[in-house]
């Protein structure tokens, strides 16, 4: 599923072509999760003002309004000129006058949908209950210092949930608890201050490695021009049970936490 390093990786490899497009068309496939929430004639004519993210929402702002796009378990974007028609998992073109954006997704858990605005009922819904955005400067160490001190939750659960910090996904919540030393079933609010400021800066860092890395690929993930990441092959413990630790050669542990697989090392990572 992608989270938020490979949302922001398609963004940033389409944002610029975008920007200032006036929108042509728009060709509907199959239903997705969600209805778009609009005559499709409204977005005709309409032009492209900004490409932001949300989380892992993607909001394509225009001069009327916006679309939220997410991604669902299997989706992608592609914005090209001399878009090749469309398949049977091809649910969605927006034809510009600079290119076409389209999503593809097999598996339809991928969205569309038009709000009149951020705070109109649809996208607050939608985008409401999202917590901190840990790439920004808002993602302040005191307010997430706080949250954890509320929570008798498992970290790495916490973590997974969103509500405290967003795009905290299962890949990256095992890598950013192995670089804090943090055993991912340890509490979130017995965690003391100090590992609270290691968290806090292990968020920061492995997600912004994990976006200058292009994300990761473990199935089909692949940014709007097709390319594919690279993180997965940079980490520590993800994927590793039975491999020796790269900081100390004890075999990397797995376990199960509320149906997600769950890497870590026994001595480098304390309850």
């Amino acid at each position: 599923m992608p989270e938020l390093p490979e949302v922001e990786v398609t963004r940033r490899s389409f944002a610029d072509a975008i920007a200032g497009a006036r929108i042509e068309a728009v060709v509907m496939g199959k239903p997705l999760r969600w209805p778009l929430g609009c005559d499709p004639q409204i977005l005709v004519g309409q032009q492209v003002v900004g490409f932001r993210r949300r989380g892992k929402y993607l909001l394509l702002d225009m001069t009327q309004g916006l679309l939220l796009l997410h991604l669902g378990m299997s989706g992608s974007l592609r914005f090209a000129s001399g878009m090749p028609q469309a398949g049977i998992h091809d649910h969605f073109d927006l034809v510009t006058n600079q290119g076409t954006l389209r999503l593809h997704d097999p598996r339809r858990f991928g969205a569309v949908v038009y709000a009149q605005a951020e705070h109109s009922p649809v996208a607050a819904k939608l985008l409401g209950g999202l917590g901190m955005e840990p790439l920004s400067e808002g993602f302040l160490l005191s307010d997430f210092q706080a949250g954890l001190k509320k929570s008798r939750m498992p970290i790495k659960q916490l973590l997974l949930g969103g509500r405290l910090v967003v795009g905290v996904g299962n890949i990256y919540a095992s890598e950013v608890l192995f670089l804090a030393g943090i055993r991912p079933t340890t509490v979130a609010s017995r965690i003391g201050a100090a590992r609270v400021h290691k968290l806090h800066q292990a968020i920061r860092s492995v997600l912004a490695q994990a976006v200058k890395m292009g994300g990761s690929t473990l199935r089909d993930f692949s940014n709007a021009e097709g390319m594919a990441g690279h993180f997965q092959t940079a980490a520590n413990v993800y994927g590793r049970d039975g491999l020796p630790c790269n900081a100390c050669g004890t075999a990397i542990a797995l376990l199960r936490q509320g149906q997600r697989s769950t890497y870590f090392c026994r001595r480098c990572q304390r309850p």
